[in-house]
């Protein structure tokens, strides 16, 4: 079969394309045969060698931490051959070989079925990245959000930004935020349904925020971009607001206001999915499943490539920071 596997930390074409022996399913495991893929920043960060578990004895690695496919083979009483699945596993893609390959075999407590109206590819969005599951889990969890309230999450067209201010929307949001590097994306996320988008090249977040918000600012920041923008997103907090820290896509390295820490008396906590336990995130991830298939959430697919273009694929993702998801298809 055709995977994707890391035999070296390095640039994109370490994402190799290799002939490899198609996997047996054992007892209570399923066999799927794979047809979309999600590409998340965390697969680049792993491939790039600067993940902690990006080490020489984790290799060779199979790569990709969720896709959706077929029931090919089932040895498991909660899936029949035929049915459409989500396929996650713990540590897919990292220290486990994942998903990037024509055919998986998964533990049946990975998989969830797949609502009928969502495609293949809308199926693999709404897992890459983990916007959906991030936002849930900084709402529900590091806050307990109320209708009303208000959201940043700075970012429209990755999935942090896009998919917390639709999830934001979900829990009754008042204001949902987010911001666009460019007008071109600005107008782009207008014309999505997205209301509250701040054009960076017109103004500054933080004024954005407070004119948007009449000088409250908002009660919660889900920022995947840090940089440059973590002084904003202090900032733009209203009084007892929180940051979560969830990714740094725009940098490692930030600079802050103390003072606004102090007076706002904010809250500023990291983001990792290790703080969850695995029944957690079960829950989190069986909620929004429930909101896909209720029509709630819109995952968006920016690009599609095949499988053995994944060097591509990742580099247009990593580099052209695209409107909403990039997915491969096998």
């Amino acid at each position: 079969m055709k995977a994707v596997q890391y035999q070296a930390y390095g640039d994109y074409n370490q994402n190799r394309v290799v002939d490899l022996p198609e996997p047996q399913a054992a007892d209570g495991e399923v066999l799927v045969d794979m047809k979309a893929f999600g590409i998340n920043p965390l697969d680049n960060t792993f491939r790039s060698g600067h993940f902690y578990a990006a080490t020489p004895k984790n290799l060779p690695r199979i790569g990709g931490q969720t896709g959706v496919g077929i029931v090919a083979e089932s040895k498991s009483a909660d899936f029949a051959v035929g049915e459409r699945v989500f396929v996650t596993g713990r540590g897919f893609g990292l220290v486990a070989d994942g998903t990037w390959r024509e055919y998986v075999a998964a533990p049946a407590a990975g998989l969830a079925k797949v609502p009928d109206h969502v495609d293949d590819a809308h199926a693999a969005a709404f897992l890459a990245g983990a916007g959906y599951l991030t936002a849930y889990l900084v709402l529900t969890e590091f806050t307990q959000f109320k209708e009303g309230q208000t959201v940043l999450a700075p970012g429209i067209g990755g999935a942090v930004g896009m998919e917390a201010v639709q999830l934001a929307k979900v829990f009754g949001a008042s204001k949902a935020i987010s911001t666009a590097s460019t007008t071109a994306k600005a107008e782009q996320a207008k014309a999505a349904g997205h209301e509250h988008v701040i054009d960076l090249s017109r103004e500054s977040m933080k004024d954005g925020v407070m004119r948007i918000t009449d000088g409250k600012g908002v009660d919660v920041v889900i920022d995947g971009v840090s940089g440059k923008l973590t002084k904003d997103s202090v900032g733009s907090l209203a009084q007892g607001g929180l940051l979560a820290v969830v990714g740094y896509a725009g940098g490692r390295e930030a600079e802050v206001d103390v003072t606004d820490i102090i007076w706002k008396a904010a809250t500023i906590r990291g983001f990792t999915m290790r703080l969850f336990t695995p029944e957690k995130l079960g829950a989190a991830q069986a909620k929004l499943r429930e909101y896909l298939a209720e029509k709630k959430l819109q995952p968006t697919v920016a690009k599609k490539f095949p499988l053995d273009q994944a060097p591509d694929a990742v580099r247009y993702l990593i580099e052209a920071r695209p409107f909403g998801r990039v997915v491969m298809t096998a």
